[in-house]
C-alpha cells in the first residue's frame, strides 16, 4: 500500500453518505455555518492529535491488529477484546449506513425506480423488497471485490477518492465564485437564541462521527510501502481533506435556497416540505449555480463516497475479525486467509451478519449510527490511554502529559454524551442509548463464552474490564431512561395544555380536572416504574453474567493448580508438587515436628534403548508402567515424577509401617520383570533418622545414593542399563 492509497482508504472510510446528504440537518441546523465550521477545526485538531498517536503506537507494535493488537500489547487480552467490540460495532454500522444509503440514492436521483413490493413500515419508514434486494446486491458485491487482489481494489479506491474529492471541491469553488451575484444572504452565523459558544463546542463534542474510520488503515500497516513513521503526515493529509470536503459542503448548502424561504436557516427547518433535489441543501446549490451538470457531478462524487466507504470498512471489519479469530475470541477458523491473503471468511461473516439490515428500515440504520459518535469517543480514549502508559513507560514525558490531557478531552466528550438532559441538548437519539445498552449486555455475555473456552487462560485475569462494562450499561441505560421519561413527560404536558384549552380528545375532556391530572400522574408513575424495571433488570442480567465469569474463572484456576500439581502423562504428582513437599518437609525437620517417614527414589531402567529402538510412545507406555507399579505397592503414599524417568516415593502412615515388606515386595516384583521384559526399575530406600539427618535434603541423598547401589547390583545380575 502506498501513501496515496493509504490516503484514499483513509479518506474514504472516514466520509460517506451523511457528508453530502445528513451534514445540513447534523451540523447546520445545530451550530449555524460558522459554529460548524468552527467545531469541525476543533474536531480536526483533535483528530490529528490522534493520528500522532496511533503513529506513536503503530512503530512500536507494527503488524496486523491496528489498535486491538496495539491495546493487547500494551494492556493485555481483557480490554484489546473490550476495544475490538466497540470497533466492530462502530465500523459495521458506518458499513450498514452506506449500504443502505443506495436506495435512498435511487428515491432522491433515479424515481425510485427500486421502490417495488411493498413490504411494511417500520418506525415509520417504508421498506420495499426492490430496495432490500438492490442493498442485499450491493454488500455481496463489495464483498466479491474485497476478496479479489488487493492492488485493484485499492486502485479503485484511490480513482474513487481522488473523484469525490475534485468533484466536490470543483462545485463548491463555481458556486463561491457565484455567490456573490445571488443577492443571497449566508447569515445568520449562528442558530439565533443559543449560546455561540455552546453550539461550537456540541459541534466538537460530536465530531468524532465525522472523521471515524480515518484510522482504519492501521489495520493493514504490515502491508505499507513505506516506513511506519510516515503514518501521521499520511493520516494528517487525510484528515485536512475530510475537514475540508465537510466544511465546502456546509458552506454550498447555505449559499443558496428556494425563493419560499427567508434565509438558509428558514430552509434548514423546513426541508421536510420539499422533496427530490430541493431537499438536499448542496445539490439544490450545485444546481441553482451549475444546472444539470452540477447535480450530476455530486451524484457522482456521492456515489463514490459511499463506495469507498463500504470499501473501507468491510475491510476494516474484516481486519479486526480477522485479528481477534487469531486469538481465539472467533473460531480459528475465520483466521484461514485466501491464495491472495485476504482473510476472506471474515468478509463472508460481515456479508452474514447484514443480510438483515436492509429489512430493519433507515430509521433504525440511523439509530445505529448515532452509536458511532459514543464508541468513536471510547475508541479514541483507549488509544489516548494506551500512548499514556507507554510514554511513561518510556519517559516520553511531553508525550504522557499532552496523552492525559487528551484523555481528559475525551472523558468530557463522554460524559457530555452519556449524560443528555445535563450537557447534550439531545444530541442522540433515545433509541440509541437503548442500542448501545444491548450492545454492552451482549459483550459482557459473549466475554463469558470467551472465558468459559480459553483453554491458553488469556482472558478473565482483568476484571476492572467486567466493572467497567457494568457501570457502562448502568450508565447507559440511565440515559436511555432518563431520555424516555423525558419524552413521556414532554406528552403530558402537551396534553395537559391540550385539556386546558379544550382540544383534547373527548376521551380527555369529558373528565373532571382531577380524574384527568390523575390519568395522567398514573402514566408518570407507570413510565417512572418501567424505567427502573429495565435498569434493574439490565443490572441484575450484568450481575448474574459476571458472576458466571467469576465462577468459570475460579474453575480455570482450580484446573491450572491441579494441572501444575499433576503429571500429565502419568497423572501421578509433578516435580512442582514435590518442591513444595520438600519445603514442608524442611520446615518440619527444623522446627522438630517432624514424624516418621521414608523416601524411595526411583530410576526406570533402559527407558533410552526403548525410546531409540522402540519410539517415544513405547517409551511412554513403559514410564507409565513404571508409575503403576509403585501406585500399586505404595498405595498410602504420595508418588512423585520428578524427571523424563526418576520418580520419588514419601512413605508415611501405614506405608511406613511395613516399609522393609512393600520394598522387598516390589524388588522382587522388578527382579521377576527381568526374565519377562517388563518394566525394569532401580529403587532405593532411605529412612528418616532425626538423630542424624539435619535435612530432608539428607535423607533424599541418601535413597539417591541407594538407588545406585541397586543398579550396580541388577548389573551384575546380568541386566545391562544404558543410562
Amino acid at each position: 500500500m502506498s501513501p496515496l492509497a493509504v490516503w484514499a482508504l483513509s479518506v474514504g472510510s472516514a466520509i460517506g453518505w451523511g457528508s453530502l446528504v445528513v451534514t445540513s440537518r447534523t451540523y447546520l441546523s445545530q451550530a449555524g455555518p460558522l459554529g460548524s465550521v468552527l467545531g469541525l477545526l476543533i474536531g480536526l485538531a483533535l483528530m490529528i492529535v490522534v493520528a500522532f498517536q496511533y503513529r506513536f503506537l503503530a512503530v512500536r507494535y507494527p503488524g496486523k491488529g491496528g489498535l486491538y493488537s496495539y491495546i493487547k500489547n500494551v494492556f493485555g487480552y481483557d480490554r484489546a477484546f473490550l476495544v475490538s467490540w466497540f470497533l466492530f460495532l462502530v465500523y459495521i454500522s458506518i458499513f450498514w449506513a452506506n449500504a443502505t444509503s443506495i436506495p435512498l440514492f435511487a428515491r432522491y436521483f433515479l424515481n425510485s425506480v427500486f421502490s417495488f413490493d411493498y413490504l411494511y413500515s417500520i418506525f415509520g419508514y417504508d421498506v420495499y423488497l426492490g430496495e432490500a434486494l438492490v442493498t442485499l446486491v450491493v454488500i455481496i458485491l463489495v464483498a466479491v471485490l474485497c476478496m479479489k487482489r488487493r492492488r485493484g481494489t485499492l486502485y479503485l479506491v484511490t480513482a474513487l477518492a481522488l473523484l469525490f474529492s475534485v468533484g466536490i471541491t470543483i462545485v463548491f469553488i463555481i458556486a463561491m465564485a457565484g455567490h456573490g451575484k445571488t443577492g443571497l444572504s449566508m447569515a445568520p452565523a449562528f442558530v439565533p437564541d443559543k449560546n455561540a459558544i455552546r453550539q461550537i463546542l456540541r459541534i466538537a463534542f460530536i465530531s468524532p462521527w465525522a472523521f471515524i474510520g480515518f484510522e482504519s488503515v492501521a489495520h493493514c500497516s504490515d502491508r505499507f510501502t513505506f516506513k511506519t513513521g510516515k503514518l501521521f503526515k499520511v493520516l494528517v493529509a487525510a484528515l485536512v481533506v475530510t475537514t475540508a470536503l465537510y466544511i465546502f459542503v456546509i458552506l454550498l448548502s447555505i449559499s443558496a435556497y428556494p425563493e419560499s424561504c427567508s434565509s438558509w436557516l428558514d430552509y434548514i427547518r423546513n426541508l421536510d416540505n420539499f422533496e427530490g433535489i430541493a431537499g438536499l441543501p448542496a445539490f439544490y446549490a450545485a444546481h441553482y449555480y451549475l444546472g444539470d451538470a452540477g447535480v450530476y457531478i455530486l451524484m457522482a462524487s456521492l456515489l463514490a463516497l459511499v463506495l469507498t466507504s463500504l470499501i473501507g470498512m468491510m475491510r476494516a471489519v474484516s481486519n479486526i475479525c480477522h485479528a481477534v479469530a487469531l486469538d481465539g475470541i472467533l473460531p480459528k477458523s475465520f483466521a484461514k486467509l485466501n491464495s491472495n491473503q485476504i482473510p476472506y471468511r471474515t468478509i463472508l461473516l460481515v456479508v452474514v451478519i447484514s443480510l438483515p439490515i436492509p429489512f430493519l428500515g433507515r430509521t433504525a440504520i440511523g439509530w445505529i449510527v448515532d452509536t458511532t459518535t459514543i464508541g468513536a469517543t471510547i475508541i479514541y480514549s483507549f488509544v489516548s490511554a494506551a500512548v499514556l502508559r507507554v510514554a511513561k513507560h518510556e519517559n516520553c514525558k511531553g508525550t504522557a502529559v499532552f496523552s492525559r490531557l487528551f484523555l481528559v478531552v475525551m472523558t468530557v466528550f463522554l460524559l457530555f454524551l452519556l449524560f443528555p438532559s445535563i450537557f447534550s441538548d439531545h444530541t442522540i437519539e433515545t433509541e440509541t442509548y437503548a442500542l448501545i445498552t444491548v450492545w454492552l449486555v451482549l459483550g459482557l455475555v459473549f466475554f463469558n463464552w470467551i472465558i468459559r473456552k480459553d483453554h491458553a487462560r488469556n482472558f478473565g485475569k482483568a476484571i476492572i474490564v467486567w466493572i467497567a462494562l457494568l457501570a457502562f450499561i448502568v450508565i447507559v441505560a440511565m440515559a436511555w431512561a432518563d431520555r424516555s421519561n423525558e419524552t413521556k413527560e414532554n406528552q403530558i404536558i402537551a396534553e395537559i395544555n391540550s385539556y386546558m384549552e379544550g382540544t383534547a380528545e373527548n376521551e380527555f375532556q369529558s373528565m373532571s380536572r382531577k380524574q384527568f391530572l390523575d390519568v395522567q400522574l398514573k402514566r408518570l408513575h407507570k413510565a417512572d416504574n418501567a424505567s427502573v424495571m429495565v435498569i434493574g433488570g439490565l443490572f441484575g442480567l450484568s450481575l448474574v453474567v459476571m458472576l458466571i465469569n467469576y465462577l468459570s474463572m475460579k474453575k480455570w484456576g482450580e484446573e491450572d493448580r491441579i494441572a501444575a500439581f499433576t503429571d500429565k502423562l502419568t497423572g501421578v504428582r509433578s516435580k512442582n508438587a514435590f518442591s513444595l513437599e520438600e519445603t514442608e518437609m524442611e520446615r518440619k525437620i527444623a522446627s522438630g515436628n517432624a514424624e516418621g517417614f521414608a523416601v524411595i527414589v526411583c530410576d526406570v531402567n533402559n527407558l533410552k534403548i526403548i525410546n531409540d529402538t522402540l519410539g517415544h510412545k513405547a517409551g511412554d507406555e513403559y514410564i507409565m508402567d513404571a508409575s503403576d507399579l509403585l501406585c500399586e505397592n505404595y498405595k498410602h503414599s504420595p508418588v512423585f515424577r520428578i524427571g523424563g524417568d526418576e520418580f520419588v516415593v514419601l512413605i508415611h502412615g501405614r506405608d511406613y509401617n511395613n516399609r522393609e515388606a512393600l520394598f522387598e515386595k516390589i524388588n522382587a516384583e522388578i527382579e521377576g520383570n527381568l526374565a519377562s521384559g517388563k518394566v525394569v526399575a532401580s529403587l532405593g530406600m532411605a529412612v528418616y533418622d532425626p538423630e542424624t539427618d539435619l535435612s530432608f535434603h539428607d535423607v533424599f541423598k541418601r535413597a539417591d545414593r541407594l538407588m545406585y547401589d541397586r543398579k550396580l547390583q541388577l548389573k551384575e545380575m546380568g541386566v545391562h542399563i544404558r543410562d
